[in-house]
């Protein structure tokens, strides 16, 4: 598959003229994320991440020096035509861009187009169509399960099929934008009749996102073994949650209110060519677990479909930043505690004819692990409200409350390759309105 082939944009000695690229967390030139900024008083536009700095395409595409084929799609104020390419052409425009930023000899056309990161105002990367939530992260399904159901955590199905949801696009924001607290329909426990009041008890939740490139038509399934070819790329998600108003309308159609008021992403599209490195084998399902069935099982898959990723969720109160205190971490744990692949997501949501369309976000479902280091939720870390987390400003927490911020970040690496990252993807809790 396309994704598979590595060229010297993946040479881990390879260097940018743009020297905060070097070494850089995030966006070294290995990386060369898509985005949508806005420079100070312009219009938004697409660019590429490269150290503390955004390559404006649309200047490049001005200048020729891009692809001709691609050049109108670089003018773009959204990501949705260059979401839609094909994977080779989307290599190619990788190519150009990692040869133009290496090369000392184009550092004085180029540099001109180069913005400083905290100048510019960064937007959602296009128009989300369609959201769908999974719940492939198979240990939050335990550790919330156990909650419920200690002797039998996880349903029936699980491990047979992929679960998901659909959710509400219009609320993703990128990050930075503040979440207000919702109100909602909940019964506390020791009420007789249910209240309206905002949420006691708002939660994050640690995912991935996975942007759709190509679509299907309707009625047509995705093979699994093409599954790959319609992902343009990926991102981070907290799809928060208020988990008073969910357990109380959860039964009997899932969540809905509790979901909907904001989802948090990461604006940067990493692609699957820059994550090509990293891509290591689905572990192996545990001795009497079921096989996936023939829709949703690809020799491929199993040994390249998962991620060498790992996440990390932060909390700071308000009171640690009066203290000057750092952000506190909460949890740290690898993408691939996934049951499911994102291939297996994409085949699985497409297996009825759905059509998936350029520009659909796809959300992981929370990302645990069956340690506590890892649990990507308060609801696990605080066993549900009942054990209170310590912070280092003395401060307890079992939920979060007005003024904490939650910040996502996530690296993939591998032995002798360059680190990339995905950029935070952050915000802060204001008052209910």
């Amino acid at each position: 598959m396309t994704w598979w082939i590595l060229d010297e944009t993946h040479d881990p000695a390879r260097t940018s003229w743009v020297e905060s690229a070097n070494g850089h967390r995030d966006f070294p030139i290995q990386n060369l994320p898509f985005g949508l900024f806005s420079p100070a008083g312009r219009s938004p536009r697409i660019g590429v991440a490269i150290g503390d700095r955004i390559l404006d395409l649309a200047a490049l595409a001005d200048a020729g020096l891009v692809p001709d084929d691609l050049a109108d799609a670089c003018r773009d104020d959204t990501l949705a035509r260059l979401m839609a390419i094909a994977p080779q052409r989307r290599a190619a425009l990788r190519r150009v861009l990692s040869d133009l930023l290496h090369d000392d000899n184009r550092r004085g056309e180029i540099e001109p187009m180069l913005h400083v990161a905290q100048a510019c105002e960064l937007h959602l990367p296009t128009r989300i169509g369609d959201y769908t939530d999974f719940y492939v992260g198979i240990h939050h399904a335990n550790n919330i399960g156990r909650q419920f159901r200690p002797d039998n955590p996880l349903l029936p199905n699980y491990k047979h099929v992929p679960i998901g949801y659909h959710g509400r696009s219009s609320s993703i924001r990128p990050s930075g934008v503040p979440v207000v607290r919702p109100r909602g329909q909940r019964k506390p426990p020791e009420a007789d009749a249910p209240v309206f009041a905002p949420t006691a008890r708002l939660d994050y939740e640690l995912e991935m996102g996975v942007w759709i490139g190509t679509g299907n038509e309707l009625g047509s399934p995705v093979p699994i073994a093409d599954a790959a070819q319609h992902i343009a790329g990926f991102c981070l998600l907290n799809d928060w949650s208020a988990r008073d108003v969910q357990g109380w309308e959860y039964q009997p159609l899932g969540p809905f209110l509790s979901k909907n008021f904001h989802s948090t992403i990461s604006p940067w599209v990493v692609t699957p060519e820059a994550l090509a490195p990293f891509r290591v084998a689905q572990p192996e399902r545990p001795e009497g677990d079921p096989q996936p069935l023939p829709y949703l099982s690809d020799a491929d898959d199993r040994a390249h479909g998962a991620l060498g990723v790992t996440l990390e969720v932060w909390l700071s109160t308000q009171a640690m930043r009066d203290a000057g205190l750092p952000p506190h971490r909460l949890s740290t744990g690898p993408a691939t505690n996934m049951y499911w692949t994102v291939n297996q997501m994409v085949a699985h949501h497409a297996s009825n004819g759905c059509n998936l369309n350029t520009g659909d976000l796809l959300g992981t479902g929370t990302i645990s692990a069956p340690v506590r280091e890892g649990y990507g939720s308060l609801m696990e870390l605080s066993e549900g409200g009942k054990s209170p987390l310590s912070l280092p400003s003395g401060e307890t927490r079992t939920f979060l409350e007005d003024g904490d911020e939650i910040v996502i970040t996530a690296t993939a690496s591998a032995p002798g390759r360059a680190t990339i990252g995905f950029g935070e993807c952050q915000a802060r809790i204001l008052p209910a309105r």
